[in-house]
């Protein structure tokens, strides 16, 4: 005779399918239970009761509808008189004597429990049902375990799996092992017991849980490699955003690829890993873009650092004037050197804004050395044409010196005036034009007195 016939099971089953939702837990929930019942079916003996189906569910569904477990129970098994094993716990609760040696019958000592576990194995039923509580507990528990920690699909799988592990652990503390081998049949004789408490089927749980706890150990340093790599590729990436000059861009595209080179590094046979492959992908792609990018500036400001050092050449060449005609002019080569290097820059070039901003700069510097070249360049011309001058007019002045016609001479000492007086400010010439000019009016001035 089954143990649970086909109508209880039909009863129990559409009672768990409808008061389970639809989430993967709720359906682990449901498979488990289900899987229980199964097992029942495959059994033979004593028909299950409401009690022991509530006890194999209780872990799984705490609060099954009462009225359900009775109509499973009188669906397997017609009505008959009470079992004499149900008055036994009034029994021996109605006296608080008997309920302490009982007590004391069911410490865990082999001297203690094998003479009684021969002679009167009933009065170890409160630490077998303890036991087959704590044993019920542990087997769910490992089983709901293994389901979320070996084929976990987030990090809250891996949460829930810990507190699993760990209540499956206590569970297991708890069962006496060492007497598990002092007829436990006893109790499965008078109950009916669907699992085989041995020493094999604990130890096999026990290797269970500690294969869990090693792989949630390494799935939880990986799950923490993975978040710090995270937290180090974002401060990477916003340090190099917030990088002012191209030493914090380098030095933030160094920690850019220290966070990539560990996030290549996790555990490929993680949830983690699983996890980190989009993330390096996505790492890689900006990463590239990132560099070609630094590269291109990096080109950039190499080609300004060496306009800049012409520029500075030019600029300290050109510094205490008046210059001579030449000094303008390798003043005016330094500028020109440094604009063409600055022309090189193509447009699509990182920071092309700031080197024409630069570019403009250097070519108004460059026109004001052009103008002072032309400047220096003229008031030499002209003094010379002025000494010149001078010179045919001291000649005039001394061949003619009987028969001067002074109104010619005053004439060409006024041109020359005139042309000492054009000569620029701030040029070579200027000094010496000064000198040739006063010169000039002190003589233009002594032939007015004649």
């Amino acid at each position: 005779m089954v143990r649970l016939s086909d109508r209880s099971f039909d009863i129990l089953r559409a009672e768990i399918q409808k008061s389970s939702g639809s989430d993967p837990a709720s359906k682990l929930q449901q498979s488990l239970a289900l899987k229980r019942l199964e097992k029942l079916r495959l059994q033979s003996g004593e028909p299950v009761t409401a009690a022991e189906i509530r006890e194999t569910l209780i872990d799984i569904y705490p609060n099954f509808d009462e009225q359900i477990l009775q109509a499973a129970e009188k669906a397997n098994r017609p009505p008959g008189p009470l079992s004499v094993l149900q008055w036994i716990p009034v029994a021996i609760a109605g006296a608080a004597g008997v309920a302490a040696v009982i007590w004391v019958l069911n410490l865990p000592y082999p001297m203690i429990r094998r003479p009684v576990s021969k002679t009167l194995p009933v009065v170890l039923l409160p630490s077998f049902i303890s036991m087959d509580h704590n044993y019920r507990e542990a087997i769910s528990l490992v089983e709901q375990a293994d389901q979320l920690v070996n084929n976990a699909t987030s990090r809250a799988d891996f949460e829930l799996g810990t507190q699993k592990v760990q209540a499956a652990q206590k569970h297991l503390d708890r069962l006496p092992v060492w007497f598990l081998g002092y007829y436990p049949e006893r109790y499965c004789t008078l109950f009916g017991c669907s699992w085989q408490f041995t020493l094999d089927e604990f130890e096999a749980a026990r290797k269970a849980i500690g294969r869990m706890e090693a792989t949630l150990f390494q799935q939880q340093n990986a799950q923490t490699q993975l978040s710090d790599v995270e937290t180090a590729l974002n401060t990477a990436k916003q340090q190099y955003q917030q990088a002012t000059n191209l030493t914090e861009k380098q030095q933030a595209i160094a920690a850019w690829q220290s966070a990539i080179d560990q996030l290549v590094e996790i555990p490929p046979a993680t949830l983690a890993s699983e996890m980190a492959q989009p993330k390096l992908t996505a790492a890689m792609r900006d990463f590239e873009q990132v560099v070609g990018s630094a590269k291109g500036s990096l080109q950039t400001a190499t080609t300004m650092d060496a306009a800049k050092a012409f520029a500075m050449q030019a600029a300290v060449a050109s510094q205490n004037p008046p210059h001579s005609a030449a000094q303008w002019e390798q003043v005016q080569r330094l500028w020109d050197m440094a604009i063409a290097r600055l022309e090189q820059v193509e447009a699509d070039a990182p920071d092309y804004l700031q080197v024409q901003q630069k570019l403009a700069e250097y070519e108004v510097n460059r026109g004001i050395v052009v103008t002072r070249l032309e400047a220096e360049q003229e008031a030499l011309q002209t003094l010379n044409r002025a000494k010149e001058a001078i010179a045919n007019w001291q000649e005039l002045v001394r061949v003619q010196e009987d028969s001067l016609d002074w109104g010619r001479v005053s004439g060409d000492l006024r041109k020359i005036i005139t042309q000492l007086e054009q000569v620029p400010a701030g040029t070579t010439a200027s000094a010496e034009a000064q000198e040739l000019l006063k010169f000039a009016r002190d003589k233009n001035k002594q032939l007015q007195g004649f």
